[in-house]
Parts: structure tokens; sequence; C-alpha cells
């Protein structure tokens, strides 16, 4: 089966990575990795390397860099991403497309197969993020899908609620936690060696991206989320810097300048995912607006704070603490962890961390079939 895996950002190769390996070592398949969006921008840490860092071979590379943020250039990039897909797919035969996740740019690679009639499997449908206008973009691939996998029976729910069916949508859990399980997290010392951060000092792992909805508010979000950070002084807080989203630059740039004059802030552009799952593991808890807070936080278990609206709409689990993006908010969240050190959390929901072999099972036995 000759199957084209389209990855545009870190955080969807995170997430992949398990079911790429299993691909790549089961000769059924012929994987070939499609390249495009921030992985291809030195500004976005040109995460592509990474990918062949870790013994994937990348045969296609398709140049979608969004030079700007604003709403008009997110729109144009959409449109030249539909226009590069369109002559790729025509040039191009797959038996299947993968595609993750809820992302502007996954959202135009897919549109830009339906008239060429390339199956598609999505993964992660069913959610909903109504803080995010990923949320459109999510459903949208979800119905240009033909094959469905989903990480929650209340995910499944949804999704066949939302396409009127209830055939070939698979509940095979998280990806992310095949990658908790499977992989040996590096030692603090080893961690320190490789980035310089000290994480037997007592750390908060943060990730603030855009809300792409409201965006209009997103500079008076940032002096609150930068005015919290400023008073959490007894914490190092390391900072993965946010996707490629409406008025991400200004954020981005907002985090740099403030890391500059506040030592106890460390900045990173891409931990990769060994180093970001070891940093999560040896934090004191998580803090910002990411879809990992919802899934790889519940693997360990981690106490996560997440602002604003941008996940509105995921399952919420007993570690997760909502609040809104208030610096005063926040920091009387941050104390509700403190005296809740005690307080054993529940079992993760999302899967058992085997959802790259069922993925993988599944794909065997509709080879032979028609979606």
């Amino acid at each position: 089966m000759r199957v084209g895996v389209l990855t545009s950002s870190r955080a969807d190769y995170s997430i992949y990575l398990p079911l790429l390996k299993q691909l790549q070592s089961d000769p059924f398949f012929d994987l070939k990795l499609i390249a495009f969006g921030t992985h291809l921008s030195e500004k976005f840490g040109k995460t592509v390397t990474q990918i062949k860092s870790d013994g994937f071979e990348v045969p296609y590379g398709i140049e979608t860099v969004l030079e700007g943020d604003s709403p008009a250039d997110i729109s144009h990039m959409i449109g030249q991403t539909i226009i590069k897909f369109s002559d790729f797919w025509s040039k191009e035969k797959f038996d299947l497309i993968l595609a993750l996740g809820d992302r502007f740019e996954m959202f135009a690679a897919v549109t830009a197969s339906v008239p060429f009639q390339i199956p598609v499997a999505h993964i992660h449908g069913g959610e909903t993020t109504t803080g995010a206008i990923d949320n459109i973009f999510r459903h949208s691939i979800s119905l240009m899908s033909q094959l469905h996998f989903v990480t929650a029976e209340q995910y499944k729910a949804r999704l066949i609620q939302l396409l009127g069916y209830d055939t070939n949508i698979y509940n095979v859990g998280a990806l992310s936690l095949d990658n908790i399980r499977s992989l040996e997290l590096l030692s603090k010392e080893d961690f320190k060696s490789k980035f310089d951060i000290d994480l037997n000092l007592p750390t908060i792992l943060s990730t603030f991206h855009p809300e792409t909805v409201a965006f209009e508010q997103n500079e008076k979000h940032t002096e609150e989320y930068l005015s919290a950070l400023s008073a959490l002084t007894a914490y190092q807080i390391v900072i993965t810097m946010p996707n490629a989203d409406t008025y991400g630059n200004m954020v981005r740039q907002r985090i740099l300048d403030f890391a500059k004059s506040h030592s106890h802030i460390k900045t990173v552009e891409s931990f990769g995912t060994l180093g970001y799952l070891t940093c999560m593991n040896y934090s004191a808890f998580v803090l910002g607006n990411s879809s990992s807070g919802f899934y790889d936080a519940a693997f360990f278990p981690k106490w996560v704070i997440n602002i604003g609206d941008r996940q509105q709409g995921r399952i919420v689990t007993p570690n997760i603490i909502n609040c809104a993006i208030n610096a005063k908010e926040i920091l009387t969240a941050v104390k509700k962890i403190e005296l809740s050190k005690n307080i054993e959390l529940p079992a993760c929901i999302y899967g058992d961390g085997h959802a790259a072999e069922k993925i993988v099972q599944i794909l065997k036995d509709k080879s032979n079939k028609t979606f």
C-alpha cells in the first residue's frame, strides 16, 4: 500500500511518530512523507531536519511558507497551498493519504486531493475547539475523508453525528500516548546537556498559541499571559514557541522580548518529541492552550492550566483547570495546584498506548476493499 503522509508542522509530526515507525518497518507499506508548511521554514526551526534525523526519508517537500500572519496572509496561504497540491496530486499517485488534525495547511492539502478521489484517512476527527478556526478545518477534513481514527468514544459519537453514518470510524486512542509508552525519556542530566535547561529546578512547561477566532484580542491576551509569568519567579518557565497562526508573529516576538528581561524564562523553538515529553515528565505542571495539555499530560498524568477558549469543546479530564487569559485567574489556578500536590490524578481516557498498531492492522484489513 503506497501511503502518503501529510505533515505540516512539528506538532502533527510528533503525534505521527509511532505510526510512522510502524509503517516504515512493515514491508506491506510503501511510506512516503510529504512535508510542507512550517517544516520547511528556517524561521520555525526547519523541522524537516528533525524528521530526517529520526531516520525517515522525506521524498517530497512542498514550499508553502507563511510570510505574514494577518487574516489575509493566512487566506492567501490556503489558496496557494491548494494550488501547489493540485499540481502535486496530479503527478503523484497514492493508495491512501494520511492527514492528522485541524491545521489550515492540512485542510488545503486535503481539499486539493478531492477531485483526484484519493482515499483519505483522518486522525483526530470528531473533536471540537470552538476558540480556534481549526475547528472548521478539522470537521471539513473529516467530511472529505473515507476512513477515521478517533481518540475517544465521545469523539466517535460526535463524528457519527457530523458525518451521518457510522462505518469506517475507529476509536484507536491517541497516538501521542504511544510515544510516551515506548520512548525512553532523557534523564535530567542528558536533557541539560542537550538543551542547557536544568529540570532539577521547579519547572512549568508552557505553550501559548494565538486564539484564531477572537484574534483581535491576541495582544491583550499576550499581555495577561506574560503578566502572570512575570509573577511566577519561584519557577523556571520553559516556553515552546507558538504555531504559525493569525497574529502568531506578534505573540512570538512578545515572548522573545519578554524572555530577554526575565531570567526565569527559557524559550525553545522546537524540542522534538523526546525533548518535549521529557520536559513535561519533570515539570511541576503545564500551562497554556495547547492540545498537548489534553492528551500527553493525561498520560503522566500532569496538572494542566488551560487558558482561554482555543481548546474549548475538548473533553475536560480532572487534571485540567480551565481559566480565562487573565493574570489574576492564572495565578489563582497555580495556587490551587500547589495546594493539591498530594491528590492522586485519574487514569488516562485516551487508550492504552497502542494506537499505531491498531491503525496499521485496520489499514491492512481495508487494503482490498473500497473505502
